[in-house]
């Protein structure tokens, strides 16, 4: 097999798996990227308080 059969056989199969896809609708893409947002936000949040109290208490200490 030639490198263009490859390469064509290649692509061929790669469009035929994706049209195998169930692409998100947009409402459902719009929800995802809001709830993958807000759990980011309360883990920085989360991650930013703990490095303050633990600042606190280091300093304290020495």
């Amino acid at each position: 097999m030639s490198m263009k059969e490859k390469i064509i056989s290649y692509s061929t199969e790669v469009t035929k798996e994706l049209n195998k896809v169930t692409w998100p609708t947009r409402d459902e893409l719009k929800d995802s990227t809001l709830i993958v947002a807000t759990v980011c936000i309360i883990l920085s949040l989360f991650v930013f308080a703990i490095d303050t109290i633990l600042t606190q208490v280091i300093t304290s200490i020495f």
